[in-house]
């Protein structure tokens, strides 16, 4: 195994990649140091590309496989994971890690796929998840949450008990793909520093050794400064830059109004750490992901991350978001998000490749190609006119990065002086370029180039990828030590010879390919493209040596073996395909191609593209209405009583007794009220107040009549005097509706959104309730209640999934209840809660990979939401009351790609409506993919 794992590290070396080897199944354990240039493996720096993934927001863990793949792709060497406490833990002391939740199943697959990870445990995680991945019943254990006060810490201590084991096993030190172990989130108000200690201390005693780090924001406390000297300072700090803020509908005029993006050294022992980097957008005025995306479009991933790299000095990035998912069940919080929780990633909500990924994937190929970016110091840039220079060079081997950045919105033509030579240079407007020179490109010594490097390896010769944007200059100067002969295979370049260099001048347009020999090196291949041709090409490392691809849509894994390249690789059309590699056959996803040897030493064939897709038109619907809750007569003798008549919350009841949902476990979506009291005749008014965070609402009944409805409430972080009632309703009693001396019923339905993030480290924040918070009729002393919300958690999909609707408890969600009795729909509903129905059946391909959505028209309805049942497991909510989204993804395995599907639609009607049912549609369609099995449903 030694002599193979020297033989390995050669080749990597010969790749230009032995600085940045990720894992893989095999890999032996590691040790981790560091200093302040970059972590280091067994002694060998590494820089660390990292996209962030939450597992949480993608229930179909096969799936789970075809993103990391298509972060590794990417050229990504790291994920960053936050575990969500709230996803486990649907109660004090019971944890699930199983199914959608098998955690030490998504840790596989990264060694698998050879990624490390950045394992968050939290406690506390943000990520715009209901409570910042606090559970809920965690609002009713005293002490203040993320502080060291004794029932936080018993609570936090269960979860850490339960995560930490599962991470421990994963982590690089015994051959698993955990790389670091972040502690905490953005933890810098009403601070804790022995709280931060223990949650190292509690990590260490738990079996992690790896180094910790945390991401700071907003002047972070002690856990910055130096390492051991004071409680709660990490090992390594890490740092969040959002750049670009979060105005999503501002997307054609914002320009970096929260700063510069550079990324601070925080100490001088450690590396710089950027943990968060903006590469998307939460959607806060509910403008669209697709703005948000153009919000930090290829522009700005150009513009900022370049410079980052450069006037930062970092080593360590990490990506927020790689890929987003979505917020299904009650996962997500109520007030920053909606059901999609897309984020404008690189890859979207439906799992497509964006523009974006492609000016990833430029910038991560080159990352893995330079390991002296590992380690540099600032240095004196060459100056080039109109533009932004910076520059680094590495102390041992003299290689240099240079940024060019041009800051205007036109584009800039100026000239580089560097190395001797005055170089042409255009930039488009926004534009930044990484230039490299004085760096060993395999056997050859590249003095400077105005191009970018994509990537650099060794098949069969040296071949070296660079782009720059279409129709610019570019220059490319290579050092020999006597005149190499130049063969201009395709493309327009010019060559000249001059005291031991060879300078090569060319337009950036399609693809040029220049072979070099002789000159006293071995043989190189230069292709010269633009930025869409960089793009183009795909690599993969093998035991057989590196394999560089052209014309898939994307490049999932290859292997070279006895002369043989074989790919696993999708098509999204069909067309030809170009490899480099050592071989010479090819099969693609286990298929013989018929290829053809290019002049440029390539084979060349062609791949078909995917297969048509028949989707079904859902025209079978069926529909009932429920709501008995709502009438006098329901049976309500197995509901909780609500008569608790004090909470830890610091929001003060508004009414007698606590109706706070979550004191009596009810924690996600729809929870009932039921209050009875005796009639006096003379009533006129019912007044409520619920608290539901954004886009809830409430709907009353009085003894079976419907009294209307109201928005629920959004208490502010601290509970303000002037605004005692959030979510107030005033809703007037028909005359006649109650007799003098009778029982009276009142029953109200309130939609709770999931509760708020505790980023603070307030009370008052996380603390605030959930459903009624005040409840009165005139004239009438008390009223006693109950209350009844979720009915069990379920066993497949989680606590998180359903809410307390009648159909849900009665199982019209699931696919397996029985509606043969229900009548065809007609769409029209009154107001309450109607559900509609409808069984399918898909017959998607095999051996393609298919998104599937459904859609609704694009007049988002007023007065109504609708709240999406895929086979029982709840996949959005739809309505002009919760945002502009029409498109909700149906995720394979979810679905069931060939088989009987059951779609179940809640309509939850402030009034009479007439419902447009929604259709399905393909997102996306490739050949190839990864096997996706049915999820238990």
């Amino acid at each position: 195994m030694k002599i193979r794992r020297i033989l390995l590290a050669v080749v990597l070396a010969l790749a230009g990649l032995a600085g940045f080897a990720a894992p893989s199944a095999a890999t032996a354990a590691h040790t981790v140091t560091y200093n302040k240039y970059s972590l280091m493996l067994d002694g060998r720096r590494i820089l660390v590309q990292a996209a962030e993934f939450h597992y949480f927001r993608l229930p179909s863990p096969d799936l789970w496989r075809d993103i990391l793949q298509k972060e590794k792709a990417a050229g990504f060497n790291a994920i960053s994971v936050y575990f969500s406490w709230a996803f486990h833990s649907p109660a004090p002391g019971q944890y699930d890690f199983t199914g959608v939740r098998d955690v030490d199943r998504l840790l596989r697959m990264a060694e698998e796929t050879g990624l490390w990870v950045i394992a968050r445990p939290g406690p506390y995680i943000n990520a715009e998840t209901s409570g910042g991945g606090f559970p809920a019943w965690l609002k009713t254990v005293p002490g203040r949450a993320r502080s060291s006060d004794a029932g936080y810490t018993a609570a936090y201590h269960d979860w850490l008990a339960h995560i930490n084991p599962i991470i421990a096993r994963h982590q690089v030190t015994r051959g698993g793909s955990v790389l670091l172990y972040n502690v905490e989130n953005e933890y810098a108000v009403n601070t804790d520093a022995v709280y931060m200690q223990d949650l190292q201390d509690t990590a260490r005693a738990g079996g992690i050794d790896v180094p910790i780090t945390t991401n700071d924001c907003c002047d972070a406390g002690s856990w910055s400064s130096t390492w051991g000297s004071g409680p709660g300072a990490v090992q390594i700090p890490g740092v969040d830059d959002y750049p670009q803020s979060f105005e999503c509908q501002n997307a054609s005029t914002t320009w970096g109004p929260w700063g510069a993006g550079v990324t601070e050294r925080v100490r001088d022992d450690a590396p710089v750490f950027a943990a968060e980097y903006q590469a998307g957008s939460i959607d806060l005025n509910n403008a669209g992901y697709e703005a948000c995306r153009d919000l930090t479009g290829v522009q700005y991933t150009k513009f900022f991350q370049k410079g980052n790299m450069v006037l930062s000095g970092a080593t360590g990035f990490n990506y927020y978001m790689g890929f987003g998912g979505t917020n299904w069940g009650w996962i997500g919080q109520p007030n920053d998000v909606y059901t999609s929780y897309d984020y404008g990633a690189a890859i979207d909500e439906s799992r497509q490749l964006t523009d974006k990924y492609f000016e990833f994937k430029r910038q991560g190929y080159f990352l893995q190609a330079v390991p002296p970016l590992t380690k540099t110091d600032p240095s004196t840039a060459p100056v080039a006119a109109g533009l932004e220079t910076a520059a680094r060079t590495n102390p041992d081997t003299g290689t240099q990065f240079v940024l060019v950045r041009n800051g205007s919105t036109e584009a800039v033509s100026s000239t580089l002086a560097w190395n001797g030579y005055s170089l042409p240079v255009t930039l488009p407007g926004h534009d930044a370029k990484v230039l490299v020179g004085g760096f060993d490109l395999g056997g050859q010594r590249l003095v400077a180039s105005t191009s970018e490097l994509l990537t650099t390896a060794f098949i069969n010769r040296d071949v070296a990828v660079f782009y720059g944007a279409e129709g610019t200059p570019g220059t490319t100067v290579l050092r020999y030590s006597n005149a190499p002969t130049v063969k201009v295979l395709s493309g327009t370049v010019s060559s000249s010879y001059s005291n031991g260099n060879l300078r090569l001048d060319y337009t950036h347009s399609g693809l040029a390919r220049v072979l070099i020999s002789g000159g006293g090196h071995r043989p190189m291949l230069l292709l010269l493209g633009t930025d869409d041709t960089a793009g183009s090409f795909w690599r993969a490392d093998t035991a057989g040596g590196p394999v560089l691809v052209r014309g898939t849509s994307l490049l999932r894994s290859a292997s070279v073996s006895h002369g043989s390249i074989a790919l696993q690789a999708d098509t999204s059309a069909p067309g030809a395909v170009e490899v480099f590699g050592n071989g010479r056959d090819l099969t693609v996803n286990g298929r013989p191609i018929s290829t053809r040897t290019s002049p440029s030493g390539s084979l060349e064939g062609n791949l078909p593209g995917p297969r048509a897709i028949s989707l079904p038109a859902l025209d079978g619907w069926k529909q009932a209405a429920e709501a008995p809750e709502a009438q006098p007569r329901f049976d309500d003798s197995r509901w909780t009583v609500a008569g608790k008549t004090s909470s830890l919350s610091t929001f003060q009841p508004l009414t007698q007794p606590v109706l706070f949902s979550d004191e009596y476990g009810y924690h996600a979506g729809s929870v009932w009220y039921r209050g009875r009291f005796t009639a006096t005749g003379s009533e006129t008014t019912v007044s409520l107040n619920a608290i539901t965070g954004k886009r809830g609402d409430y709907l009353v009944w009085l003894n079976g009549r419907y009294l209307g409805s109201a928005a629920g409430g959004v208490q502010a972080d601290s509970d303000v005097p002037a605004n005692p009632s959030p979510g107030a309703g005033k809703f007037t009693i028909p005359a006649g509706l109650l007799p003098a001396g009778k029982p009276a019923v009142l029953s109200v339905l309130v939609q709770n959104m999931g509760n708020n993030d505790d980023w603070t480290a307030e009370d008052s924040r996380f603390r605030q309730p959930r459903g009624l918070v005040g409840a009165a009729v005139d004239g009438v002393p008390a009223i006693s209640w109950k209350i009844q919300g979720r009915a069990r958690v379920d066993p497949v999909r989680g606590g998180l999934n359903n809410g307390g609707l009648f159909g849900e408890r009665a199982g019209w969600s699931l696919p397996g209840y029985r509606d043969g009795s229900w009548p065809s729909a007609t769409f029209a509903v009154p107001a309450g809660v109607t559900w509609l129905r409808d069984d399918f059946t898909v017959d998607l391909p095999r051996g393609q990979d298919t998104s599937v959505t459904l859609r609704f028209g694009d007049a988002i309805p007023q007065g109504y939401r609708t709240i999406i049942y895929l086979n029982g497991w709840m996949l959005g909510q739809y309505g002009a009351a919760i945002g502009p989204q029409t498109s909700f993804v149906l995720p394979a395995g979810v679905l069931r790609q060939n088989g009987r599907n059951t779609l179940a639609l809640a309509v939850i009607a402030e009034q009479p409506a007439t419902v447009t049912p929604p259709q399905l549609a393909v997102a996306g369609s490739q050949r190839g993919g990864v096997p996706v099995r049915d999820v238990a449903s």
